[in-house]
């Protein structure tokens, strides 16, 4: 059975304080939950919900509206390319297709080892310097496949 650690708890119980609406502490629950596990577990939404006093139906619309939100697990390094128009328009698509065979692992699946995950994010807002990914919680912009493999490699665990 899933449980919020205790720093998780105190962390929404105080995030609760600081809004007239608890509707207002989901997103920063959410945060935390993810920054604890990587991702949110369904049992997370659950737990949230008790600590929270709201339904899960809330929880999870918010949870599911947004991509900043990962609902499985995701390697060490969650490489999340830009797919938009722009990067898509300056190589966007080759560069996930690259990075997915370096890597041995299909578009939004996790390696067998666990340390990278690529997926296809909508927008990651830097049209001007295309294409561009994210990496956890870094950008790298103005990529060729062979510039974004060398600056992966330097962040790999």
């Amino acid at each position: 059975m899933y449980k919020l650690s205790p720093a998780t708890t105190e962390f929404v119980k105080k995030e609760l304080t600081r809004y007239e609406s608890k509707h207002s502490a989901i997103i920063p629950a959410l945060y935390a939950v993810q920054k604890e596990n990587g991702w949110v577990p369904p049992e997370a939404v659950f737990e949230l919900a008790k600590v929270m006093g709201l339904p899960e139906s809330h929880i999870n619309e918010v949870l599911y509206f947004y991509t900043m939100f990962n609902k499985h697990p995701v390697g060490k390094l969650h490489i999340q390319v830009c797919m938009n128009i722009s990067c898509s328009m300056n190589g966007g698509r080759e560069l996930a297709q690259a990075l997915c065979k370096h890597y041995g692992v299909e578009l939004g699946q996790m390696s067998a080892d666990g340390k990278v995950t690529i997926s296809r994010a909508e927008c990651l807002g830097s049209c001007g310097t295309a294409p561009m990914l994210q990496v956890n919680d870094q950008y790298l912009e103005n990529l060729t496949v062979d510039s974004a493999i060398k600056k992966l490699k330097e962040l790999e665990p």
